[in-house]
């Protein structure tokens, strides 16, 4: 039989029993639907974790230390260089980083506990050095006021908490002040920053308050003014600072400008001042999360520490992997439920029609002409239900969507998408609930082809 004459006589046959047809493609829509909405749920879910961890810039930053920090700790070499002999992380080191291929930008961990002081009340307080690239950081979406003016400019960010201390806001228990209350008597203001700069000896300026004073070096005081600029909810270094986190942010290249003294400052005293900066910790941009391994392995030859956060986000990976896999799990058991119905309306067209097949079979008709109708007829349910399903599975994410950013919006965060539909799961739906069909329509298909055309004509 051709195959233009198998799928007419499959579309009649499906056309004369429309009502029982139309609700086994029904049952096969919902299967879909519940396929689909469960898995574009889940991988809404995943990018929109994706979105946040790469916009924060943790995907594509990689954390450089020396090994000179970690001596006795650092197992990794301990055929190799001795820590004691490794690289100073200073300035030269970074520059050097930077120039490494898919290298963005190179920037030092710089922060500091001083004293700032806001309306003549002082405060102490973790300061940290941003750089300006960190504009785009998710940190920053529900800032109130603006980023810094320039990579240079005299201006702060507060982060939230920073801003109630200086506003001796106090909340009960489980309640905290919103930003926008925070950030109106705040913007604008002026705070003054005293700060200790280590200085060759000599080159203390005149009128300077030496603090401590030795062969070496000397800690000058000095003040600073900074306008604040930005309240922010979040700390832009929380995932990826060290256990003290910044309360208060500066331009990095301020930060820089100040020369203000450093915990490396004070653990590398024992040596000959150097003019040259050395950090604790360095910031490597990357082009690409793809890029960071190659990166981390050139730096690693230079005689540094790395680590990045794509090491720490292999279980999260593999949480999402299996969160797909259970909710595709349990969005097929709809399917199985509907092929369950394939089954019994394909066994009850065989009754229904073994006149026909037999007649059929009496002009020459083979049994795999016969199998091939069943399974036509079986297919083209489950495309249409595919097809079906797959248009309520979408509508179905967008209401939960939707609902979603209604809830979000009554609580004052930013809508989020927490629901896709990719291309290939579209396909893969649509493929699947046809393969469940042919797959269901085996039993009619083989018990159709075993009639006896004999016993099938004399059937009422």
């Amino acid at each position: 039989m051709k195959a233009y004459d198998l799928v007419e006589l499959a579309g009649r046959n499906l056309r004369e029993s429309v009502l029982r047809n139309s609700l086994t493609t029904a049952g096969i829509a919902v299967g879909v639907a519940s396929l689909v909405a469960m898995l574009s749920l889940g991988i809404g879910l995943q990018q929109l974790a994706g979105r946040h961890l790469e916009k924060s810039g943790l995907f594509d930053t990689v954390i450089v230390t020396s090994r000179r920090d970690f001596r006795g700790m650092d197992r990794e070499n301990q055929s190799g260089t001795p820590p004691e002999q490794s690289p100073l992380l200073n300035e030269p080191a970074r520059l050097q980083i930077e120039r490494l291929p898919n290298v963005l930008e190179a920037f030092p961990d710089i922060r500091f506990i001083t004293q700032l002081s806001y309306k003549d009340n002082p405060h102490m307080t973790m300061v940290a050095g941003l750089p300006f690239s960190s504009k785009n950081n998710d940190a920053f979406e529900g800032m109130q006021g603006n980023f810094f003016s320039s990579a240079t400019a005299d201006e702060a960010i507060l982060q939230k908490s920073f801003a109630q201390e200086l506003l001796n806001v106090k909340k009960p228990v489980g309640e905290e002040a919103s930003v926008t209350e925070l950030a109106k008597p705040l913007l604008g203001q002026e705070l003054v920053m005293r700060y200790a700069e280590r200085v060759p000896s000599n080159h203390a300026p005149d009128g300077g308050d030496p603090a401590v004073s030795g062969a070496a070096y000397s800690v000058v005081s000095h003040e600073q003014k900074l306008k604040i600029v930005g309240i922010a909810d979040l700390d832009p270094e929380s995932l990826r600072g060290p256990a003290t986190h910044g309360r208060v942010f500066i331009p990095l290249e301020l930060a820089e400008n100040l020369h203000v003294m450093q915990p490396s400052d004070l653990r590398d005293s024992v040596r000959a001042f150097s003019s040259t900066p050395t950090y604790l910790s360095v910031s490597v941009r990357v082009k690409s999360p793809n890029l960071v391994q190659p990166v981390e392995d050139a730096v690693k030859k230079l005689g540094f520490n790395t680590f990045s956060i794509l090491d720490a986000t292999r279980s999260l990976r593999r949480f999402f992997a299996v969160l797909d896999l259970f909710l595709g799990i349990f969005g097929s058991l709809a399917l199985a439920v509907a092929s369950l119905g394939i089954v019994n309306t394909l066994v009850m067209a065989i009754l229904e029609r073994r006149r026909e097949i037999g007649i059929m079979k009496a002009i020459g008709g083979s049994d795999s002409d016969i199998k091939k109708l069943f399974f036509v007829e079986a297919g083209a349910m489950g495309a249409l239900g595919g097809v079906l399903g797959v248009a309520l599975g979408w509508a179905i994410g967008r209401v939960i969507n939707i609902g979603t950013n209604i809830y979000l919006q009554r609580q004052e965060f930013p809508p989020e998408q927490i629901w896709s539909v990719p291309w290939w799961l579209v396909v893969g739906a649509i493929g699947f609930a046809v393969i469940v069909s042919l797959v269901s329509g085996l039993y009619p298909a083989a018990r159709a082809a075993r009639l006896d055309p004999v016993q099938a004509l004399r059937y009422e």
